[in-house]
């Protein structure tokens, strides 16, 4: 007889009979069949059996009559809802026996096998009963699976309006200091030079958390949606790392923390310099924010083999141990629940993990527990065969060059207040200028005006700025350089700007030093408007 832990025990026939021998007899006719039986030895077996599962029971009268009719009463009654037990019962006077009438009213699921029987017919028998048995089972699995997927999006579902939630609040918190400094500069308009100064670093700073969030937003869906690219090159990591430290200076002053920082010279690896220092950011932005005021941070990196690992460790207030392999989730909001205040959508960490990983690499997270601080440890492969150049230099701070006054540019947004700012800022550049808000319009003004370069919103009601461009271009206008601003930003947006005609695309809001940048190469080459386009943050 096999035992029940060998085979299936959903595709079993449980058998309670009147004898071993009948018992013995039966397995065997069975078995010859393909058909697993198991004998029980009496009710409180049958129903141990019963609860490990089962594909039907084959009971014979007597046994219904000696226990066997309450307990599988019981079970039937409490089995759930998908499930229908079959239940072959043996009988020698069929559905006549009150015995077996009273089954048939309390089981169900029953069918008679009048004795004397045909092995065929025994068989035959038990076989439907058992694909009928399976389909049930089928029932219960997809119950299951769809239990648990109703679960999970109910789980992505509440993690996700937390973070929309977050993201609102973290959109607030920069707006309010902005609208305190916009009322302070309308209340005294005569507010001498020092008096403006540091409520414009306030307004600048906050602008800049704001462009923070929504690059992460950004970035997160460029990684969702697999389009975003690298461009990878022999990197040295000490220069990598240095920019991130910088970028992350302000978080860490603010908190009034102390980091140390110590790598490796002669490190290279081979990547996108401006994501890997994305990476260490985040890293170092999150140890800042989760540590308590006046905490430690530790930045290292050494090489270990072919690889490089940079280790970044706080004394802040640590991960909780079941919360540790998710910390690296979308929308996972843990530790900020611990904390009494946070900068940020909790989406830096998904970020780094996806970084990483596109660069080979991994990052693991570690902690003892709550108030034990964590670390964050970054492994990436080290370039091959490369020799580090010299990184560090940054080009994005440069001086941007001085401006042609001579040149035109034709401003097109529909947001009157964007438009009317971006012009303010070439008035202060000394750059002539026109503004209007409408795609019609603009077309009218590149023939009366003939712009050098029109800066040109995409997302206008009526003529959008494809359209409007398209126009431009087909009226003969080549030598005007097109430039959209715009928030669309994802990467087809980038193709569909050129393919209707545009030069360069800009997302919203533009650094003002790297468009200056772009007007300088305008009054400087005009070659440069037919150039490739180039793909500018």
């Amino acid at each position: 007889m096999t035992s029940a832990a060998t085979r299936n025990p959903d595709q079993r026939v449980l058998m309670l009979l009147a004898t071993a021998r009948d018992a013995s007899m039966t397995s065997d006719i069975l078995a010859q069949a393909g058909i697993d039986a198991e004998a029980c030895s009496g009710t409180n077996q049958l129903e141990y059996d019963l609860a490990m599962g089962a594909g039907a029971v084959l009971v014979c009268e007597e046994a219904l009559v000696s226990g066997a009719q309450e307990t599988l009463a019981r079970l039937v009654a409490g089995q759930p809802r998908w499930s229908d037990l079959p239940v072959l019962v043996l009988t020698r006077r069929g559905a006549d026996s009150p015995d077996v009438g009273v089954a048939l009213e309390q089981l169900g699921n029953v069918t008679l096998l009048e004795r004397p029987l045909r092995l065929a017919t025994l068989i035959s028998t038990v076989r439907t009963n058992l694909r009928a048995r399976q389909r049930q089972y089928q029932i219960r699995d997809q119950l299951i699976e769809q239990e648990l997927a109703r679960a999970e999006l109910a789980e992505v579902a509440r993690r996700k309006d937390e973070f929309l939630a977050m993201l609102a609040h973290e959109l607030r918190n920069p707006l309010a200091p902005i609208r305190n400094a916009l009322h302070l500069l309308g209340a005294d308009e005569n507010l001498d030079a020092p008096s403006r100064r540091p409520i414009r670093a306030m307004m600048e700073r906050q602008v800049n958390h704001m462009v923070r969030l929504v690059d992460d937003l950004v970035d997160m869906s460029r990684i969702s949606r697999g389009t975003i690219e690298l461009r990878r090159e022999p990197t040295t990591l000490s220069t990598v790392i240095r920019n991130a430290v910088d970028s992350s200076a302000p978080l860490v002053a603010a908190g009034k923390h102390t980091l140390t920082v110590d790598v490796d010279d002669g490190l290279t690896i081979d990547a996108d310099p401006v994501r890997i220092a994305q990476v260490f950011g985040n890293l170092l932005n999150n140890a800042a924010k989760y540590a308590e005021p006046g905490g430690h941070i530790a930045l290292s990196a050494r090489r270990d083999d072919d690889d490089v690992l940079v280790s970044v460790v706080d004394d802040g207030i640590g991960i909780e141990p079941e919360m540790l392999p998710q910390v690296f989730e979308l929308f996972t909001q843990e530790r900020r629940a611990q904390h009494r205040a946070q900068d940020g959508l909790g989406i830096g960490l998904t970020l780094v993990r996806t970084l990483v990983e596109m660069h080979g690499g991994r990052v693991e997270a570690s902690s003892k527990g709550r108030g034990c601080g964590a670390e964050f440890v970054v492994r990436l492969p080290l370039a091959v065969d490369v020799t580090a150049r010299d990184a560090a230099i940054d080009p994005t701070r440069t001086t941007p060059a001085l401006l042609d006054s001579r040149i035109r540019i034709l401003v097109v947004d529909d947001n009157r207040d964007a438009a009317n700012s971006l012009g303010m800022v070439l008035d202060v550049l000394q750059v002539d200028n026109r503004i209007t808000y409408s795609g019609e319009d603009a077309i009218a003004l590149v023939g009366q005006y003939a712009p050098d370069a029109v800066l040109l919103d995409i997302g206008m009601p009526g003529m959008d700025g494809y359209e409007v461009a398209r126009r431009i271009r087909r009226a003969g206008n080549k030598d005007v350089l097109l430039v959209a601003v715009t928030g669309w930003s994802q990467v087809e947006d980038r193709h569909k700007s050129c393919a209707a005609g545009f030069d360069h695309h800009l997302s919203k809001p533009v650094e003002i030093d790297g468009l200056q940048a772009l007007l300088a190469m305008v009054s400087a080459a005009d070659d440069i408007r037919r150039g490739p386009m180039a793909i500018a943050r």
